[in-house]
Order: structure tokens, then sequence, then C-alpha cells
């Protein structure tokens, strides 16, 4: 054997010794099933275009994205189960939860296992005020909260309804009780009480009974605290017993799934979200890869698909995947995405957060006039 033969045996040895460049675990958790799987549709199809642009561009600092899909149907106790799976397959980031039920118990686990965690839509103020009570900064949201839509809701309300009877209603999870209490405490502070305060199941298919109180009590205006399905159901009930009350509800209405299942007793439904990013021009060349999919980015598609950007863009920042280095990173700096601007405060929260009022006409939500 010639001495260049053997120079190149032993470099083949050597090269095929050396174990491959790991890939890094990230993963997305949501209600892939149960009654809000289209909001975990709108989080897997927002990860999964998000960490094929980032691995078609080279990853994150050289190594490609390992994209795993978590289901916690919006229950705290599988949203534990399903957070401890993360900690033991070693992911780094997780973009979740949906519900903030969910998000605040995953968090405390998140922390202990070193994830870095952005979840694009849970609103509860609880997840970041109590996380930095407890030193977590490692917890961060690319939504806004509970605070600034109970304000904008009650702002609207005031502005336009002053002299009307309101009934507020929730589901008691701590999304539609958070943002029902934030409401009525905008509406407090302006000086409008309501008439009403019930609390409903989000599992209720018959709502006659509270149709019946509202009735009874002449409301002219419902805020609706909960979830699409139980909205949907809750309107085209009023309807069909005579109610006409004006409902208002919030940002999870926002799935064209609200307007199937409540038909045309949706029409004129009011809610709050943030201005839309699908609906920005500067975002037509992505939305369009999301329509050759067959898939529409409604919701919070864009808002999980920037949650992966931006950590991937602070990871890359930061050189590093270890969580406090990546959180120091994303707090460092204003990051451009697809929902605008992200400029992360102390608590994880972003930066001047905005809601609008839309309005449902024919099973889409379009930015009210009034």
């Amino acid at each position: 054997m010639t001495r260049k033969f053997g120079a190149l045996v032993a470099a083949a040895v050597a090269l095929a010794a050396t174990p491959a460049l790991a890939q890094i675990k990230i993963a997305a958790v949501g209600p892939m099933s149960g009654q809000n799987a289209a909001f975990g549709e709108q989080m897997r199809r927002g990860a999964t275009m998000a960490v094929e642009e980032i691995n078609a561009a080279g990853g994150v600092n050289g190594q490609k994205l390992e994209l795993a899909i978590g289901d916690d149907a919006c229950d705290p106790k599988q949203a534990t189960a399903v957070a401890n799976k993360m900690v033991a397959d070693k992911n780094v980031f997780v973009a979740g939860h949906y519900c903030s039920g969910s998000s605040i118990p995953a968090s405390d686990i998140y922390k202990e296992g070193k994830i870095l965690q952005i979840t694009p839509a849970s609103t509860n103020i609880r997840l970041t005020d109590e996380a930095f009570t407890k030193g977590n900064t490692t917890v961060f949201r690319t939504c806004g909260r509970d605070d600034v839509q109970g304000l904008t809701v009650g702002t609207y309300i005031i502005k336009w309804h002053r002299q009307a009877k309101i009934a507020i209603l929730h589901d008691k999870s701590p999304y539609g009780k958070g943002v029902a209490d934030e409401t009525k405490k905008a509406l407090n502070k302006g000086g409008v009480r309501e008439v009403m305060y019930e609390s409903y199941n989000d599992t209720d298919k018959d709502f006659t009974a509270l149709i019946s109180k509202m009735k009874a009590a002449k409301i002219d205006i419902i805020v609706l605290g909960g979830y699409h399905t139980a909205g949907a159901q809750l309107i085209k009930q009023s309807r069909e017993q005579g109610l006409s009350s004006q409902m208002v509800g919030f940002d999870s209405l926002e799935d064209p799934e609200f307007g199937k299942l409540g038909g045309a007793a949706t029409n004129g439904v009011l809610m709050s979200f943030p201005p839309k990013a699908e609906d920005d021009p500067k975002n037509a060349a992505l939305v369009k890869k999301f329509r050759d999919a067959k898939y529409d980015p409604a919701g919070y598609t864009l808002f999980t698909y920037a949650a992966v950007k931006v950590w991937a863009a602070a990871a890359t920042k930061a050189k590093s995947t270890e969580p406090t280095a990546v959180a120091a990173a994303l707090r460092s700096q204003t990051y451009d995405s697809a929902v605008g601007p992200l400029a992360f405060d102390q608590k994880g929260d972003i930066k001047n957060p905005v809601y609008d009022i839309y309005v449902w006409k024919d099973g889409k939500s379009y930015p009210a006039t009034k």
C-alpha cells in the first residue's frame, strides 16, 4: 500500500468515525386534537413553514432544525405531560402553547428543563407576570395580553354603546375569565356597569337557560370570554331563540370554523384581534406560499411562524441555543417579523401591542368601521 493510498484510507476512516452534526430539536405544542384543533393546525402550519425556510437557508449556527409537534388538546394535565416529554426529548425551544391554561403550567416545566418558550397565542397576564416573579426569564409571547384586549373592547363599548345593558360571560378558563375580567375592569373604570356577570362551561351544548336569563334582563351587548366553538353555539342559539344582542368576543374567535359552526348567526359578531399579518402587503409572498399549499394563514399561523423565526434569529445572534443566552438576545434588540417589529420587555411581553376591532360577515372577519 502506497503512502498516498494509506493517507486516503486513514482520512476516510476518520471521516466515517466522525458523528454527523446533530440537529437542533425544537417543537410546536398546541391543541392538535379536540374542539380547538383548528388553532393547533394554525400553529403546526406556521412552525413547519418557518422551519422549512430556516433549514433551506442553512439552519441555525450551521445546524438544521428538527421540528416535533405536541398535542395538549388545551388540557392543563395533558399540557404538563407533553411539556415533560419535550424536556425528555431534549428540545431547546417550544413555540406554544395556544391556550393560556396550558402555557401557564407548562412554563414551570420548561424553566426546569432549560427550554425557551414563546407562545404565539396565550394572552393571560399571569403567564409572564408569574414567570417574572419566579425569576423565569425564558418565557415570551409574540401576541399581546388580556389587559390590552380588555381595554380595547371596553373602550369600544364605552364609545359606541355606553347606555347598553351588558352581560359579561366567561367559560371559567384562564383565558376566558382573563379577557372577561379585564374588559369588566375597563368598563367599570369608564363608568359603565354590567347588568350580568355569568360563567358557563366550554363543553356546554345547550345555552337555553343562559339565553332566557339574558332575554329577561333585556341584554344589548354580550361580552364573550371564551373559545370559538361555544361562542358559535351561543350566538346561533341566541338568534334561534329570539335574542338579538350584539356579541363582542376576542381573538379566540379568529378561525373560519367559527363562521362554519355558527352560520349566518355569526354575521355582525365583533371581536378583538391584532392587525392581521396576512393582510400586510409585505407578507404577500409568504402568504402566497401558504395558499399555494392550499392553506390560508389566518389567526395565529403567522404568529407561530414569527415565534420560530425570532427564536432562530436570537439563537444566531447569541451563537447558542442555551435558553438564557437566547433570552438575552431576544431582549437586546427589535426583530423584524411577519407580525411586525418585535421588541420584548423584561417579562417577555411584546412592547406596544395593538388590538383592533373586527366584524364577522359571511364566514370571514373584516376591520370594523364602527
